[in-house]
């Protein structure tokens, strides 16, 4: 009923073509091995192998949207540079939300981040260099060759490594938190068991940048 669900909601996107579906981790592997496709739904609670297990030995450049019933595996699935997390029950609107960053993802793949002052950074895309404010930066996110810069209106999607934007910045506002993310010290609403929440959204701290992230915030 999952899949004939999706399968459904697919179709009134517009944009999506299913090209096929499989009832568990070992057929998807096969499936997706063989004949890669743009984009993979990949439920998490399935027979054989979890859904976290398989996107472990998927090829790295596979773009995959998690969708499950339970909230608990977003801090890892996160880690995996997963596009998206999508909680069932889904609806039409959060899933075109996430289609379209497939869509920038697929788009943008000239992109490269130029520069990063104290105050701004330029990230390149389709040869016009565009301004984003580090103030509105919530947080940047590795996912394979790409970079995902989260404000509070969009993604940005760059072509380039996470490394390479850190090497660039020259701002006391982000900081690495994670072997995937940098944030920004400002958005952060609390911190609890291993994770930052910043809009709602937990992200993973690496246990060696926790004491780092201790002493830049203000403790009392």
């Amino acid at each position: 009923m999952s899949r004939l669900t999706l399968h459904q909601l697919a179709l009134q996107t517009g944009s999506l073509q299913v090209n096929g579906e499989c009832k568990d981790a070992l057929e998807a592997h096969r499936n997706i091995t063989a004949n890669p496709p743009d984009l993979v739904f990949l439920d998490i609670e399935m027979p054989g192998m979890t859904g976290i297990e398989l996107l472990k030995i998927l090829p790295k450049k596979t773009l995959v949207i998690l969708t499950t019933s339970k909230k608990q595996y977003a801090a890892e699935a996160f880690t995996l540079n997963v596009v998206d997390y999508l909680v069932k029950p889904v609806t039409l609107p959060r899933l075109m939300q996430a289609v379209e960053k497939v869509r920038d993802i697929l788009l943008r793949n000239d992109s490269v981040v130029k520069t990063v002052e104290d105050n701004y950074l330029f990230i390149k895309d389709n040869n016009v260099l565009k301004k984003i404010k580090v103030e509105d930066i919530l947080w940047i996110e590795a996912m394979g060759d790409y970079i995902k810069i989260r404000t509070q209106n969009q993604w940005h999607i760059v072509h380039t490594t996470l490394k390479a934007v850190e090497e660039k910045i020259n701002s006391a506002r982000l900081m690495r938190v994670h072997r995937s993310y940098i944030i920004s010290l400002d958005k952060i609403d609390s911190i609890e068991e291993g994770v930052v929440n910043i809009f709602n959204t937990p992200i993973p701290v690496a246990e060696s940048y926790r004491s780092k992230l201790i002493q830049k915030i203000k403790l009392l």
